[in-house]
């Protein structure tokens, strides 16, 4: 039993962790409206579910890397306020892994929806 409320607690804390991320990160508040548009797309164009895994992978990546960049910034001003190359290489590093998530997700959605999409134009 108490294995359970421990791995409760621990949820608890990463939803903690997830929430923080959504009310300060004007970045993640961007992403979760991004999200919302792309899965109203895919229902639109019907994607197929093995393509949606993809897209909610991608989804997925990228809202992980930004909460990950969020706890990466936190941790840093926490250590310093002060400008030092190593605050900014780890800020850096971190901003550039959201920055690759990105633009993965980006091409994901390009493989996803450029053919039904092109299917839907010349349908009509």
């Amino acid at each position: 039993m108490k294995e359970w409320r421990r791995f409760g607690c621990s949820l608890v804390h990463a939803w903690n962790g997830i929430l923080y991320t959504i009310r300060t990160q004007r970045n993640m508040q961007i992403h979760i409206v991004i999200a919302v548009l792309v899965l109203l797309a895919a229902w639109w164009l019907r994607v197929p579910r093995g393509d949606l895994l993809l897209v909610l992978f991608s989804i997925g990546l990228v809202m992980a890397m930004e909460t990950m960049n969020t706890a990466i910034e936190r941790t840093v001003d926490l250590v310093t306020r002060e400008h030092h190359p190593l605050a900014k290489a780890a800020k850096d590093a971190g901003a550039g892994a959201v920055l690759l998530a990105a633009v993965t997700a980006a091409a994901i959605g390009l493989y996803v929806f450029v053919p039904p999409l092109l299917a839907k134009c010349f349908a009509l």
